[in-house]
């Protein structure tokens, strides 16, 4: 797509002189986030989402900092953040475009696949810590009008809190756009959200203006951007990204025309039993004559 001024926007894969990529998409958020260099970033992103003091997280462990060996898409890493903290919680960062029906269910898996593996046969359960998900999506999951939401295990009258291991939270990127109408808008966390789902550059610097955390993610995405590896291993991701959204479409398109064909079979069956003539029921349901001789058959 090309802008007013004819230069490529955000969304393209061109190699032009403001060619920036977008931090929405996950190879692009683990470099920014996932890198140990850049751990002051990942602290500030944490404090704001989990709205808690700097210090939390001082001493905090990246654990899978596996990415792409050299930007090859044949060598693909990793691509959520894990990080333990120095009290051994264990906190899992994942961004996700694509929609996912069981989103919910989803995240329960990968957050029991977590705080299981903190034990071995034998072990205690005290050695259990508490595991935290924080799930970036773009797409609207819960609803609720918050952009940001908070899950516990809670009884069900009473709010009485059963236990802090569990953790879950959503971050909504589609809410953005309805800022005004929500609860939470003095959430700390809004302001990465706005960087992360930026569809400008312009737009990044006024956040980078007023955040210095922000503006130092700024300049590590402006700096991944210029490598001509990274641009590729981008490129490729959101063709793989594309490609993905066309099958769905495709399936959702074939599984609307399957209902249809069996919405009108059964339209069809009734006319029968009713002993409409079959040109009427043709006209009626828009079948061929010869399927529906084979329904009355």
């Amino acid at each position: 797509m090309i802008s007013k001024n004819g230069k490529f926007n955000i969304d393209t894969n061109r190699f032009d002189d403001d060619f920036i990529m977008s931090p929405k998409v996950d190879f692009v958020f683990k470099l920014i986030f996932g890198d140990e260099k850049n751990k002051d970033v990942l602290i500030a992103f944490l404090s704001a989402a989990l709205k808690l003091d700097k210090e939390e997280f001082k001493e905090i462990e990246l654990l899978n900092t596996e990415l792409l060996r050299e930007f090859k898409e044949d060598k693909k890493g990793i691509l959520d953040i894990r990080v333990k903290t120095k009290n051994n919680e264990n906190i899992d960062i994942e961004i996700q475009i694509l929609p996912t029906e069981f989103m919910a269910e989803r995240t329960l898996f990968y957050w029991s696949k977590m705080y299981n593996s903190q034990i071995s046969p034998g072990d205690t359960y005290d050695k259990l810590k508490k595991c935290i998900t924080i799930n970036i999506v773009d797409f609207e999951r819960i609803p609720i009008d918050k952009i940001h939401t908070r899950f516990h295990i809670l009884e069900d009258e009473t709010l009485y809190k059963l236990t802090d291991v569990l953790e879950i939270h959503f971050l909504e990127l589609p809410k953005l756009a309805k800022i005004d109408k929500l609860k939470d808008i003095d959430d700390p966390i809004l302001e990465w959200l706005e960087f992360i789902d930026a569809k400008s550059k312009e737009g990044m610097e006024m956040l980078a203006e007023k955040n210095e955390n922000i503006k130092t993610a700024y300049e590590i995405l402006q700096r991944v951007s210029k490598s001509k590896e990274a641009r590729m291993a981008y490129e490729a991701r959101q063709a793989e990204i594309m490609d993905q959204l066309t099958r769905e479409k495709s399936a959702r398109e074939d599984g609307i025309k399957e209902g249809i064909e069996k919405e009108k079979i059964a339209i069809a069956q009734s006319a029968l039993l009713m002993n409409l003539p079959i040109e009427q029921i043709e006209k009626l349901t828009g079948l061929p004559i010869e399927k529906i001789r084979e329904l009355k058959n």
